[in-house]
């Protein structure tokens, strides 16, 4: 299996905190076809850890104080990104599932998507995660939006997520692997570390 890491990625997440995973067969709705009620996920995924999970906040001394409710509009933000980047850009000829979850730590919240990827698209994404994590993030944030404006077709601009980092101060990073199946599946598995 080939291994390539970029950005902020934990490979090591400790099992032992509180999680929640939710995988997407392509073979009942084409992924594409699903990616347009990736806001019903997202919001399960907001509700669920605004109902089941708490958190302290920053000048409470009671634990079970709510999860903020910026931490939860932000859960759902990210959520539905994650779940929009993977379903449009997944290789369907794969059938490989897309997958999202999230563990909650006592002062984050760490997201994973993992998705397959065509490997003709490799290294063009990869050439955009190379500007998303070595440029300044609201410069790129504003010539990206620049340059959508001039384009309305672009598809791959990444501003979902450079306004991760911009606004949520999410750290970012990414891991492709190549499964050795007949024949080899490429996968991308898109991190996200919001601070709660």
């Amino acid at each position: 299996m080939t291994t390539q890491i970029f950005g902020d990625f934990i490979e090591e997440l400790h099992d032992e905190v509180e999680y929640l995973k939710i995988g997407f067969s392509p073979n009942s709705v084409p992924l594409k076809q699903r990616w347009r009620n990736n806001g019903l996920s997202a919001d399960f995924i907001a509700d669920y850890l605004q109902a089941f999970f708490v958190g302290k906040q920053k000048n409470s001394n009671d634990s079970n104080t709510p999860i903020p409710a910026r931490s939860k509009n932000a859960v759902k933000y990210i959520a539905n990104e994650l779940l929009e980047n993977a379903m449009k850009f997944s290789d369907e000829t794969s059938k490989y599932p897309t997958k999202i979850a999230f563990r909650l730590y006592s002062d984050q919240l760490v997201f994973h998507v993992t998705n397959s990827i065509k490997p003709q698209k490799v290294e063009n994404f990869q050439a955009i995660i190379k500007n998303l994590t070595h440029e300044d993030p609201n410069e790129l944030y504003f010539r990206r939006m620049e340059a959508n404006a001039s384009n309305e077709n672009s598809t791959q601009s990444g501003l979902g997520l450079l306004s991760m980092r911009c606004d949520y101060s999410a750290k970012l990073g990414w891991k492709f692997e190549t499964l050795q199946t007949n024949p080899p599946i490429i996968t991308v598995t898109t991190m996200v570390c919001l601070n709660v």
